[in-house]
Formats: C-alpha cells, sequence, structure tokens
C-alpha cells in the first residue's frame, strides 16, 4: 500500500474512536491526479445522506493533460461501502459530536484507490492544550535520556 496523501491535523483536532477503509468513486482526470499525488484532505469530512456516504470538500487538483475533459476539484465524491458499514455510520453519526474524517488517501494492494475514514470526535481546546503539553514533556525525557547515555 502506498500513501497518496495523510491528513496530519486529524491527530491533533480529534480523537479517533475507530478507523475503517472505503473505496472511492472517481473519474478518469481524478484518478491520474491522485496517483501523481495532487490529492489534499484539509477540511474535508464525510457525510452519510440517503444512505450513502459522500466526501465532501477533499480537493483533488485537476489533471493538465485531461484539458476539456477535467473534473470539478472539489466536486463531491461517493465512497463505497457495505449497506451495513453505511447503516452503523449512519447511527454512530446520529450521536452528538461523533464526525467521519478522512485520515489518508493510499492506493491499495490490487492498485484501487481507497481511503480510511476515522469515526472521531471532535477535541477541546483544553484537551489539545494537555495533549501539547504531555507531547513537550515526552520530548524532553527523550532528550534527556538521549544526553545521559552519551
Amino acid at each position: 500500500m502506498k500513501n497518496v496523501a495523510v491528513n496530519k491535523s486529524v491527530s491533533h483536532d480529534y480523537i479517533v474512536l475507530e478507523t475503517l477503509e472505503a473505496g472511492l468513486a472517481l473519474v478518469g482526470s481524478e484518478v491520474k491526479s491522485v496517483r501523481a499525488g495532487r490529492v489534499s484532505l484539509k477540511e474535508s469530512y464525510a457525510e452519510v445522506r440517503a444512505g450513502e456516504v459522500f466526501l465532501l470538500k477533499c480537493h483533488i487538483g485537476p489533471y493538465e493533460a485531461a484539458n476539456i475533459f477535467n473534473h470539478d476539484p472539489l466536486r463531491e465524491r461517493k465512497l463505497l461501502l457495505h449497506r451495513r458499514e453505511i447503516k452503523r455510520l449512519a447511527g454512530k453519526t446520529q450521536e452528538r459530536g461523533l464526525t467521519l474524517v478522512p485520515t489518508r488517501v493510499f492506493i491499495g494492494d490490487r492498485g484501487k484507490i481507497k481511503i480510511e475514514l476515522a469515526l472521531a470526535r471532535g477535541k477541546r481546546a483544553h484537551e489539545k492544550r494537555e495533549a501539547i503539553k504531555k507531547r513537550d514533556a515526552d520530548r524532553e525525557i527523550r532528550a534527556a535520556l538521549k544526553s545521559r547515555s552519551r
């Protein structure tokens, strides 16, 4: 599996409860752009609507060689999931504070373009500050141990 795009802000802004893998329904020029790595997951999210899951605000850059047959970079894209997974996600996202956030886009074993979704709860400001303090403390401990072993 080859990572094409990773959403690094997910671990900072959300508490990830579980992850799942889904396929992406793309047009030809989008596939070529994704393979070229022209994907941005910043501010993107997934939504369950009428028994289907859609990826919103995901930017896939235009493919230069496609000229007039190019795609809209910010169009809604359908995610390919099993019906029981969609029903379960619909129930979970109805809960207060839970959302579907894409964590990475990758090329699977068979060459298919997949997306990893996280069912996540947004962090509050104090939780973000605590995470930063913990990360800084861990960094200082590692530095002290490293200097001590020299």
